[in-house]
């Protein structure tokens, strides 16, 4: 199959949003890249996250009205966060991967499955151990011949791969576990569903489903159903949780830039009052911080795979059907022409020289086009209001000092990881 990558940022953009209809296709998976993504995707052959086609408009657009009438981007998501946020208690020293997890996995919990779990649940924690597992066994793997020919193998001798050792069967049972989670969650919803009340993502799909039962063409479905739903637990934890992880590497690597974040929280809402989305347009600095960490770590480098559904031409060229493209977002995350210091963690890159926030066209960390993020808007918020109650309560520090924090990706491929580190946070 042939492959285009496409970048930097000027081509990207009439690719992807300027001509979005084109390139809309998304595809499985292609290379050692994406051998995670491929693994996930065997026990996820419907739903939202790859499908294509009336499939693919039909669930996207009902997702992204679902999720805006449950709250999110909106003030009712907004409390829940900072609800959430009021259960980030720390330890000294701890490695807050799976506190972070805990939080951000709660509150697509709370959209989904109408329910937060305790911090100490031991399903809850199990399925998340799942989730931190899955990325790092195949981002340790990624460069790994064997690994790379693993999607090719199974779609010549399925049958054998079954019989082989390896990793898969590790993989595919816990898979299945996180899918026998959500089930359980979809039958405890039939059970108790009221269709005059709805109470979160589940009940809306049943009520459609119940609603297109004769339609024969419905992609509103069981399968469906609980296929998007893992999409929407696992990419809801791992990437957000991540991010904030990386920002206390960064604010630990210059607590200069800590110290200052913190002042600007101090004087425009002070300890007591949770931080809210209004806040951010008067902490321009905080907000520059943020944009930046996302930047520099630039989480999804080559985004996910698509293909062209037809023969397009595209920039003089002719690009024919099915090739796959690729969309470089590390070309315009750490571009030069974009960024005044592409390589180095500057936060005056979201900075004017008043010290007012601005925007960069070239800051795509969600993506672009049709394609891109569905839970942008929910990210973006959890990012601001878990990272300012952080700050508003704790000083970020490690017992190696901050010269002995790494910026630099833990593993890197189709992903990048941050590293691990054994943190203090210390009550202010």
């Amino acid at each position: 199959r042939p492959l285009m990558a496409i970048g930097p940022l000027h081509l990207l953009a009439c690719a992807f949003v300027l001509n979005q209809w084109l390139f809309k296709g998304l595809i499985l998976v292609f290379s050692v890249f994406f051998v995670y993504v491929w693994l996930l995707t065997h026990f996820l052959l419907s739903g939202l996250g790859i499908s294509n086609g009336e499939r693919w408009h039909q669930l996207r657009r009902f997702t992204l009205a679902t999720l805006r009438d449950f709250g999110m981007g909106r003030k009712g998501m907004e409390e829940w966060i900072q609800e959430e946020s009021k259960h980030l208690r720390a330890h000294t020293p701890f490695d807050p991967t799976f506190l972070l997890s805990c939080t951000v996995s709660n509150v697509i919990c709370c959209l989904a499955f109408n329910q937060r779990f305790h911090y100490e649940d031991k399903h809850f924690l199990r399925l998340l151990n799942i989730i931190s597992n899955l990325e790092e066994i195949f981002l340790k793997e990624s460069c790994i011949v064997l690994c790379a020919s693993l999607p090719q193998m199974y779609n010549i001798f399925p049958w054998l791969m079954e019989h082989l050792p390896g990793h898969q069967h590790t993989v595919f049972a816990q898979i299945e576990e996180i899918r026998e989670f959500i089930k359980k969650k979809i039958q405890e919803h039939k059970e108790t569903l009221d269709p005059s009340s709805p109470r979160d993502y589940i009940d809306c799909f049943l009520i459609r489903m119940d609603q297109e039962k004769n339609n024969p063409t419905t992609e509103f479905n069981y399968d469906n159903l609980v296929c998007t739903l893992m999409n929407l637990f696992l990419a809801g934890t791992e990437t957000t949780s991540s991010t904030i992880r990386y920002a206390l590497n960064v604010l630990i690597k210059y607590p200069n830039i800590q110290e200052k974040m913190q002042h600007e929280i101090d004087v425009v809402i002070g300890k007591n009052r949770c931080p809210n989305m209004e806040d951010r347009k008067s902490l321009p600095f905080t907000d520059a911080v943020i944009h930046e960490v996302q930047r520099f770590l630039d989480i999804v480098p080559f985004s996910v795979p698509h293909h062209a559904l037809h023969d397009i031409s595209f920039r003089g060229y002719t690009i024919p059907k099915d090739t796959v493209i690729l969309p470089l977002l590390h070309s315009v995350l750490k571009g030069e022409k974009e960024w005044a210091t592409p390589w180095s963690f500057n936060p005056q890159h979201f900075l004017d020289q008043n010290g007012n926030f601005k925007k960069n066209p070239a800051f795509l960390p969600f993506s672009a086009g049709k394609r891109s993020c569905v839970g942008e808007s929910l990210a973006r918020m959890e990012l601001f209001i878990f990272l300012v109650s952080l700050l508003q309560h704790f000083t970020f520090s490690c017992t190696e000092g901050p010269d002995s924090i790494n910026l630099i990706p833990e593993y890197s491929s189709f992903a990048n990881l941050p590293r691990r580190y054994q943190i203090i946070a210390t009550p202010r």
